[in-house]
This record gives C-alpha cells, sequence and structure tokens, in this order.
C-alpha cells in the first residue's frame, strides 16, 4: 500500500478510502470512512451554496445607485431589498456551513498518521521487530540489586520522601544520582551541539488545543496527560510537546532546513494503566526531565532524517557502554502520529530483560498539517516533515546504569565518559 505525503488531505481521502480505512485498521483504530466522505459532500454543496450567495449579495450591491441620483429609485430599492434577503440567507447558510466543516474537522482529526510502507502490520509490541543489538547482555556472578535497592543504598534515590512530599510515583534524586542526571545532561549537549541542534528551554505548558494538534489527545492519549481545564493547558509529558508547535502558523525558507532542536525540560505523565513492578523506584514516575530532539526537514527527508536521529541515540547509549538493542514498532505499537518509530531498549539486570530507554519517530507530515507549519519551495508551499526522538529521559539511563555497573557490595562504577562530570570512578555506600 503507498500513501503518499497528501495522505491526510481530504482530496486523498476521497480518493483512497479504503487505503485510509485499513491504514487506521492497522494501527488498532477503527474509522468510519463513508460517513467522514458523507459530511464532506454535505460541506461542499453548503460551501457551494455559500460561493453562490456571497455572488449574488456582490451584484445586488454593484447595482444599487449612488446616494443623491434621482433615476432608478425604484430600482435600488428592489436592489437594496433583495441585498437584505441576500444577507439574512448567507448568515443562515453561514452558519450551518461553520456547524458542518466543525464536524468534519473533528472526524478528521481522529483519523491517525498511516504507517510507512517498511512497517510490519502486527497487533502489538508482541510482533515489534529487534533489528539490531549493542554488546551482550550484561552477566554478572552474584544476584543483582534492582535500582532503588542500590539507589537507597547509596544514598542517591530517595522514594520515601518523595511520596510523603508528592505521593506515589515521585522521587528524588540526590548526591552523585543528581550528578549523574547533570552528566547526562552535559554529555548530550556536547554531542547535539556539534551536530548543529539548536538549545531550546520551552514552556511546560501548552494550550489544550495545540496539544490536541499534536495528534496526542485522540485515541485515549488525554488520559495520560495531566489537564489543567480551568486554564484551558496541559502540561507536557516530553519537551517535543513544546518544540515542534513553536512554527505554528509559520513559512519557513526552503534554504534554512533541515532545522533541528534539542531541549531540556521536565516531563510530565500520569502513566494511567501501569501497575506493579514498573510503578517501583523510578522507572515509571509522574515527573522526570528528559532531552529531546525535534528535526524539521523538507519532503520526502525524513527517512534520511529518521536514521540520523536513531544513530545519535545509539551512539549516547554505545558511549555510556550500555547493553541494547534496537526494535522496530508494528503498527499496532506505533501511536496515533508516527509514521515509523524505533526504540532502543537497554539491559536491565534486575529484570533480566531489555526495557525501553528512548524512542525515535519521523511523522511526515501529520503534525505540520493540523499546526499549518510549510516551507517555502520556490512559489510553492508545502508542508513541512517532523521528526522527534529521545537524547536522555534521565530516569532510565541511570536505572541502566546503576544495574549494569553495580559490584557485589553494592558499590556502582561511573561510565567513563561521565566521571568528569560525576567527579568520581566509584559510587559507594555513604
Amino acid at each position: 500500500m503507498t500513501i503518499n505525503n497528501n495522505m491526510l488531505d481530504i482530496k486523498y481521502i476521497r480518493e483512497n478510502p479504503d487505503k485510509i480505512q485499513k491504514a487506521s485498521k492497522d494501527k488498532g483504530i477503527e474509522i468510519d470512512i463513508n460517513h467522514i466522505l458523507e459530511i464532506d459532500e454535505r460541506y461542499r454543496e453548503l460551501n457551494a451554496v455559500v460561493q453562490v450567495l456571497r455572488e449574488d449579495r456582490n451584484k445586488a450591491a454593484r447595482l444599487q445607485l449612488p446616494r443623491g441620483e434621482a433615476s432608478g429609485g425604484q430600482a435600488k430599492e428592489k436592489n437594496i431589498e433583495k441585498g437584505k434577503e441576500l444577507k439574512v440567507q448567507l448568515e443562515k447558510e453561514e452558519k450551518a456551513l461553520a456547524a458542518v466543516k466543525e464536524e468534519l474537522d473533528n472526524w478528521m482529526y481522529k483519523i491517525p498518521n498511516p504507517a510507512k510502507d517498511d512497517v510490519k502490520v502486527g497487533k502489538n509490541e508482541l510482533e515489534n521487530e529487534v533489528i539490531r543489538t549493542f554488546k551482550e547482555p550484561t552477566k554478572l556472578t552474584f544476584s543483582p540489586r534492582d535500582h532503588l535497592e542500590l539507589g537507597e543504598l547509596l544514598d542517591i534515590i530517595d522514594v520515601k520522601r518523595a511520596t510523603n512530599v508528592s505521593g506515589a510515583r515521585f522521587a528524588y534524586l540526590k548526591n552523585e544520582g543528581a550528578l549523574l542526571e547533570y552528566g547526562l545532561l552535559q554529555l548530550a549537549l556536547e554531542v547535539l551541539l556539534k551536530e548543529g541542534f539548536i538549545p531550546v528551554i520551552p514552556p511546560v505548558l501548552i494550550k489544550t488545543s495545540t496539544m490536541r494538534g499534536l495528534g496526542y489527545m485522540e485515541n485515549g492519549g488525554d488520559e495520560d496527560m495531566f489537564v489543567i481545564p480551568k486554564d484551558d493547558l496541559v502540561l507536557i509529558g516530553t519537551a517535543e510537546h513544546a518544540l515542534v508547535p513553536m512554527h505554528k502558523d509559520e513559512v519557513i525558507l526552503k534554504k534554512d532546513l533541515p532545522l533541528r532542536y534539542l531541549a531540556y525540560s521536565p516531563a510530565f505523565r500520569r502513566e494511567a494503566g501501569s501497575y506493579g513492578k514498573d510503578t517501583k523506584g523510578i522507572l515509571r514516575v509522574h515527573q522526570f526531565n528528559k532531552i529531546e530532539m525535534v528535526s524539521f526537514v523538507t519532503e520526502g527527508e525524513d527517512d534520511k532524517e529518521h536514521d540520523l536521529l536513531l544513530s545519535l541515540e545509539e551512539k549516547l547509549f554505545q558511549m555510556l557502554d550500555i547493553p541494547y538493542q534496537v526494535v522496530k514498532m508494528c503498527t499496532g505499537d506505533l501511536g496515533f502520529p508516527a509514521a515509523r518509530k524505533y526504540d532502543i531498549e537497554a539491559w536491565m539486570p534486575s529484570q533480566n530483560k531489555y526495557r525501553e530507554v528512548t524512542s525515535v519517530s519521523t511523522v511526515t507530515d501529520f503534525q505540520s498539517r493540523r499546526l499549518n507549519m510549510r516551507y517555502l519551495d520556490g512559489n510553492e508551499k508545502k508542508y513541512l516533515n517532523v521528526l522527534n526522538g529521545t537524547a536522555f529521559s534521565m530516569n532510565r539511563p541511570i536505572i541502566a546504569i546503576l544495574e549494569n555497573n553495580q559490584k557485589v557490595d553494592g558499590s556502582v562504577k561511573v561510565p567513563e565518559v561521565l566521571q568528569k562530570y560525576v567527579g568520581k570512578e566509584l559510587i559507594e555506600k555513604k
């Protein structure tokens, strides 16, 4: 199935309803395309009526003679009366048109971004593909402690006090725990600034309408967000949520592309429906810090950029010397806006398995269409292709560092690349 960059243009949907229906179903989302096309037909009919009424009103206005002219008084009166009637009728039809347009937009918003052709059709994460690995899983000669036990032993993670202050799924990072995070930040800056990324500190609250434009509130996505209805604002779940809309309603010159940003910010997530062992420690928390990458590129350049962002994520974890695997998501585990997504999963000795630590996605022109972000190519305005990827989502790399570098006495070796930031080679019990 081939879907071009006009895939969510209503014209393309009219011409390829079956493709869009199947692409949505492949993501586990049922869409009534026929109903959407019926609404679209009503919208086009009403729009045609409105256009005719506007032309008739303008014609009637032109036929009215100038004030003070004696001749044609009767005709003038008729045209004035006709103009009034047309105005009333036009207002009625414009109101109906606006209502149908809103209904059409609401239904269009429910259509997910179709997956790219190279993405495997599958139901859930069990059908994702491992495409490569780095290093063999860490083999310890003793029973491994989990990250929370290590963190408490070394006095670098304090969940108990955070629970007392903020409730469940919060944590204090302290001593070398805090220094590890600052070190990861500095490492990411060192690598990414050399690649031409523009550093940003973004707002952490965005408008609800902006989050909706990104495509994260559909299909139950809003259940994982901290929403503030009183102010019509949402706390971001990643810096991407504030970075991508930076160019909302803008037209960028082609010569200024690609544009690459990196941002460091808190991330807020409800983690609704996550229970059991994953809620222990700092694996799934309501607040953590994150370094995010976002790229804006021209049409057709997103595949190349996707490979670049993934290579940068891998470079960072290779510098930490952490065993990992790269996983390509199938359609059922892809998410609403993504057309293709890769995860890096780091080895976690205490769980004896790999766990996600970063992800990187191309959303093609899905978000730029919804947020009206374009670039000027000659005399033509085209929609930007947008990509996002995690450099470090602080808490999970720290888990991987602690568990993979632990010693039998509970001390932890600091990765060589971070030692200059932490100020020591070994984190020991205080």
